[in-house]
């Protein structure tokens, strides 16, 4: 808890307390109160007690001990990418990814006064989300472990040239002036988050909703293992909507591939896909299979 700034502890230990009280009911998401993180924890999951972590290993290891139900994690926005280690935390978690939630994100510039400031901080996607903006003003742009955080720590140095960029809601909830809002660079800014606990859902093959599978997998390493292995999606019709490949370890002799595909193991034809791309690969797990929460294409 005393990782994160002085001014959102309180808040922290309020959160945390009703948590403990009911932690099936607890989702924990990374970061300080009034992050999007928070935000997405409470539109997703309504009925849930949010339980702030300060990394996104804090999240995870909440489930894991039983601290909470559940755990929603941002994996991808739409103008910076995946975000930074998730590729690497979802397999080695253990938990299986049970729900997807899109959510649409504007951040505001904050801080005590009107400025002019030197410098914001703020989570790294979300500088890089509005990195234009930011540069047109001069501002230089400092890392921070999440956005609510930042404005928390702007608060608590108490220095006018600094300021944060984050959810509008940490400005009331930190004392802080907003001087802009809609900052990102982008007004169709969008991220994927997902949702996770440590048993799977079933999901029905004739359910009516269409569904998502999401699997790792690491090809071998010899020519074409990676035509190969994605060959069987193509000839049984299942539509890949996600595919990125990442490096685990110093060896660099293969590569690693997270994945998403529309349908659910027990239909014949991903059934013989995901048989097909294991034939040639060294390795693929399936980390969950979810009701789809945006409709791709």
């Amino acid at each position: 808890m005393h990782s994160f700034p002085g001014p959102a502890l309180s808040i922290v230990e309020e959160l945390r307390t009703a948590a403990a009280a009911d932690p099936a009911r607890a989702i924990a998401f990374q970061g300080s109160p009034g992050a999007n993180s928070h935000r997405a924890a409470m539109e997703a999951r309504p009925d849930a007690l949010p339980l702030p972590c300060f990394s996104f290993e804090d999240a995870l290891e909440a489930v894991k001990d039983g601290r909470a139900g559940q755990a929603i994690i941002p994996i991808e926005n739409s103008q910076h990418g995946r975000v930074a280690d998730i590729h690497f935390l979802l397999p080695e978690s253990g938990l299986a990814i049970v729900g997807e939630y899109f959510m649409p994100i504007h951040h505001a510039l904050m801080g005590l006064g009107e400025g002019p400031y030197e410098a914001a901080y703020s989570h790294p996607q979300a500088l890089g989300q509005s990195r234009f903006f930011l540069r047109e003003r001069g501002i230089v742009p400092l890392s921070y472990a999440d956005t609510a955080g930042a404005a928390a720590f702007v608060a608590e140095k108490g220095d006018p040239t600094v300021a944060a960029i984050a959810p509008a809601i940490a400005a009331e909830l930190y004392g802080l002036d907003i001087v802009e809002r809609n900052v990102e660079d982008s007004d169709d800014n969008m991220t994927r988050f997902v949702i996770l606990a440590d048993k799977p859902t079933f999901i029905n093959v004739d359910a009516g909703k269409p569904a998502i599978t999401t699997f790792v997998f690491e090809v071998k390493n010899i020519p074409a293992a990676l035509y190969k292995a994605l060959g069987g999606f193509a000839t049984n019709g299942v539509n890949m909507t996600k595919l990125e490949s990442y490096q685990q370890g110093t060896s660099f002799s293969a590569t690693r591939f997270y994945a998403d595909i529309i349908g659910i193991p027990g239909d014949p034809a991903v059934d013989r896909a995901l048989e097909e791309c294991a034939f040639h690969s060294k390795e693929l797990r399936v980390l969950g299979t979810y009701e789809q929460g945006r409709k791709r294409g």
